[in-house]
């Protein structure tokens, strides 16, 4: 069994002032639920102490890096991106440093999506990106959440999310699509070896693993491509149908080649499948379900009658999945811890209807990045706040006044409320945490408020006096001081997270991240100055 009772699992716009200055949850009043029914996590006593296991409702926290390989050398078409590797942090900082806090919350396994990031080889090599993890820091990562009595999911995209693989030459006549390499053709013949492969890689650095999630989330434009479409006429088959074969099949190989090992399936593709055909398809026997839904408003008696869908379908066990980052916003760059609090409380609802032991365990998502050719969201230290809300909430069924004060004591904070004060904590990461609300929720809006709406830079800087090099020399002395030590803030702000960045991330991944996310702001800020100062050279 798994480690104890429930666990779960780490899946632009600038905030508005009140988002930074409340961004944690006040406590909210406690529930009651019927006996034995409660949705809270009994178990875990205290900190260390292994969890009753009366009931496997597990805290995993996923990992997700989606990441992308630098510049995508032998990638094909037209959508190449120049972009820089971002795969999870270092193994140092996210497991030497996070998996204990993790533990210590209430989670009790770690489910890892590792795309390019993982060191494949030989045949599989160009899958590989520059900065990904060695063998023996998959081993370190392993043996770390060993020691944390976290227990350690791998998750292989085989069907859907498939640009890290689709995008090169070597594996471009296996999209479904000639033009997306979102998504795996089916129907060719290297389709299942390439995904048997992977596995096979996969779980030969990971022989302990009890599961392995074949992924098969967002399979778009399935049934689209030419084999499809011709095969779908001449049989009638419904692009469900292909689906289901397809996952079948991956997950009778994972069944008869690494005995003991369950796979774990996302839902999404066959939510809307009638109950005859799952049945028919015969894939209830070989896959446990993990239902993923992201909304702090979803519907709850939608999803009992989908999980009562797939138990009469035949499937024995399903696992939920909520999220504490990276899904709010591709370009997000702040928690709502608000939103993930209450996506994690319909959810525990849902768990309080429905047979208790169907329910296999509750994954807490991270997603990284939206999908392989997107940018960075949230960064890890920046959803650690959310995730010990989310977690202790999961564990106590609750977010009270004693459970906020808990909180407070595992990040080592003493305000929670205004996340844009000088309280960091000492949690991992509270400095990239600090730094990243600052620029959010201070330096930016006061740059915005310069360039947009001072009334000096408005009336007597505007693009028209910057083009022919004018300003009264009266109005200088009310733009420039506010433009210098605007300026110097910047900088300094630009220089410590910077340095901080380099100490988590591999450094194009720094790159990356500032440029997105920095630069533009900073960069238009130093134009003011130097046009400033240009005017000044030109006196009246």
């Amino acid at each position: 069994m798994l480690p104890p009772p429930i666990s779960m699992s780490p899946k632009y716009a600038i905030p508005s002032p009140t988002y930074c200055s409340s961004q944690f949850p006040a406590p909210m009043p406690s529930r009651s639920y019927p006996p034995g029914r409660s949705p809270g996590l009994p178990g875990l006593a205290h900190e260390g102490a292994e969890p009753p296991r009366r009931r496997c409702l597990v805290a995993i926290v996923t990992i997700s890096p989606r990441s992308r390989s630098q510049g995508c050398g032998s990638a094909v078409g037209s959508g190449r991106l120049a972009g820089a590797i971002s795969r999870a942090p270092s193994v140092g900082f996210q497991h030497g440093q996070v998996l204990p806090l993790f533990s210590a919350l209430g989670a009790t396994g770690l489910l890892i999506e590792y795309e390019d990031t993982f060191p494949y080889y030989g045949e599989l090599l160009p899958l590989r990106a520059p900065h990904a993890y060695s063998p023996q820091e998959i081993r370190e990562i392993l043996r770390l959440a060993q020691s944390c009595q976290l227990e350690v999911i791998p998750l292989v995209q085989t069907f859907g999310h498939m640009e890290f693989v689709l995008k090169h030459k070597e594996f471009a006549h296996l999209r479904e699509v000639e033009a997306f390499p979102n998504t795996l053709n089916p129907h060719k013949e290297q389709s299942l070896p390439l995904v048997q492969a992977m596995i096979g890689q996969v779980m030969e650095l990971h022989p302990d693993a009890r599961w392995l999630h074949v992924g098969s989330d967002e399979v778009y434009c399935l049934g689209e491509g030419n084999e499809s479409k011709e095969i779908m006429a001449n049989t009638q088959i419904t692009v469900e149908e292909i689906f289901l074969h397809h996952l079948k099949s991956v997950t009778s190989h994972v069944a008869s080649t690494f005995p003991g090992v369950r796979p774990i399936a996302w839902d999404d593709m066959i939510r809307a499948a009638n109950e005859q055909a799952l049945t028919e398809s015969g894939v209830a026997p070989l896959v446990e379900l993990m239902l993923w839904d992201y909304s702090p408003d979803l519907d709850v008696d939608n999803k009992v009658a989908t999980v009562a869908k797939y138990k009469q379908s035949g499937f024995q066990k399903i696992w939920f999945a909520s999220a504490f980052k990276g899904a709010t916003g591709v370009r997000e760059q702040l928690t709502s811890i608000n939103h993930h609090l209450g996506n994690n409380s319909q959810w525990l609802k849902v768990a309080g209807k429905i047979p208790k032991e169907l329910l296999q365990g509750i994954a807490l998502t991270g997603w990284q990045r939206y999908d392989h050719f997107s940018v960075l969201c949230e960064l890890l230290p920046v959803a650690l706040p959310s995730v010990a809300v989310c977690l202790q909430f999961l564990k106590h069924g609750e977010y009270s006044d004693q459970v906020m004060e808990q909180v407070k004591s595992f990040l080592g904070m003493t305000e929670l409320e205004n996340l844009a004060s000088k309280c960091s904590g000492s949690f991992p990461g509270s400095k990239v945490f600090s730094l990243i609300t600052q620029l959010m929720c201070n330096l930016r809006p006061e740059l915005n408020e310069l360039l947009g709406e001072n009334r000096y830079v408005a009336g007597w800087f505007s693009p028209y006096h910057r083009r022919i090099n004018v300003i009264s020399p009266l109005m200088v002395q009310e733009i420039q001081p506010a433009t210098t030590s605007l300026m110097s803030r910047w900088q300094t702000l630009h220089d410590e997270l910077q340095n901080e960045l380099l100490q988590i991330y591999p450094p194009s991944a720094v790159a990356e991240w500032m440029e997105v996310n920095v630069l533009p702001w900073y960069l238009q800020l130093k134009k003011l100055a130097e046009e400033l100062n240009a005017a000044l050279q030109n006196p009246l």
